[in-house]
């Protein structure tokens, strides 16, 4: 497996890593299976968040008796010291080591999180005496808000950065990309297939090596689907032009009427769980019924807060109809949510 070297951390991570949420869907057993194929295969890089389930604890079982051949991130989204400190002590339990490679500050997506972890009292606070105990190695963070990523950048506070990237939401391309590359900060591509969006994982991926200084996370349950990212990985990144035309099909057929999952709409002031009812028909497509209904019945239950005034379509910046489109995911889930009784 290729690898590439993930900025000023120096750590030379897979040329794809692992992302670690679709392992929480498999069975325990399979999932650890999954894991410890990637890692035979060359895939050194596991990334997962505290809040991702069980994901922590399913990549500390398969990797306990490896750990040394693994480079291991995960974040936490709390912005204080304190609370940042509890995280990190319970991601290490999880994930069952004595230091993390890449600890970050997760989805900090707006100006008042961000001062919060910087600031006085703030997480970084434990991310620094973390680094001096050797709990942590290394410091990113991850976020879908484009003028605080670049800030993050810009600041040297962070050695990496996680922001969504692909060829249907290339907005990273513009700047991010190339400032992360000027102050040598690594990148890291989440959302790779627009968030189950993109189908195809050859277009998908060919078109993120074309960037030499990003790493992809791949999200992965089943043995076969890290078999066909290796193939890809160690295959020609270069796309044809059949290819080109693919991908300019595809970004055509989405277009721009679906939710990116940058939260900017939330909080609702009356509870609604917006960016995950934007997210309804996706989340039926990845999760088994057993996990789908339960978690989303009480999701779509918070749309009968909605007072259709309007406040998440001006925030949105896609000026996305969100009212209409929660309308149109809600219709969904009770056909599909009928269709299973």
């Amino acid at each position: 497996m290729k690898t590439v070297r993930l900025g000023k951390t120096d750590l030379l991570v897979s040329r794809v890593g692992i992302g670690g949420i679709p392992i929480q869907r498999p069975p325990l057993d399979e999932a650890i299976k999954v894991i410890q194929n990637a890692l035979d295969l060359g895939i050194n890089f596991i990334e997962t968040s505290i809040v991702y389930g069980d994901s922590e604890e399913r990549i500390g079982g398969a990797i306990r008796d490896r750990r040394d051949k693994v480079i291991l991130s995960t974040k936490s989204p709390k912005p204080d010291k304190a609370g940042a400190l509890q995280d990190l002590v319970l991601s290490l339990q999880r994930l069952q080591t004595d230091y993390i490679d890449l600890w970050q500050f997760h989805n900090v997506s707006n100006s008042e999180k961000y001062e919060k972890v910087f600031g006085s009292d703030g997480a970084m606070e434990t991310a620094k005496e973390a680094l001096e105990t050797g709990k942590i190695k290394h410091i990113g963070m991850s976020g879908h808000n484009m003028d605080l990523a670049l800030k993050a950048v810009a600041s040297g506070l962070i050695e990496v950065i996680q922001y969504p990237f692909n060829f249907a939401t290339p907005e990273a391309a513009d700047e991010l990309i190339h400032l992360a590359k000027e102050y040598d900060v690594g990148f890291i591509a989440m959302k790779p297939f627009a968030g189950g969006n993109i189908k195809d994982a050859s277009l998908a991926l060919k078109y993120l090596l074309q960037f030499d200084n990003v790493v992809p996370l791949s999200g992965v349950e089943k043995i076969e689907e890290v078999e066909e990212i290796v193939q890809i990985v160690n295959g020609s990144h270069k796309l044809t032009s059949k290819e080109l035309t693919k991908i300019d099909k595809i970004r055509a057929e989405l277009g721009t009427r679906y939710c990116r999952q940058c939260q900017y709409c939330m909080p609702c002031p009356q509870g609604v769980n917006i960016w995950l009812l934007l997210y309804v028909r996706n989340l039926y497509n990845l999760w088994p019924p057993e996990r789908f209904f339960p978690w989303i019945g009480p999701v779509v239950e918070s749309a009968k807060n909605c007072i259709k005034c309007s406040q998440c379509e001006e925030k949105c910046p896609f000026h996305l109809p969100i009212r209409e489109m929660m309308d149109e995911n809600i219709e969904f889930y009770e056909k599909v949510a009928k269709e299973k009784t």
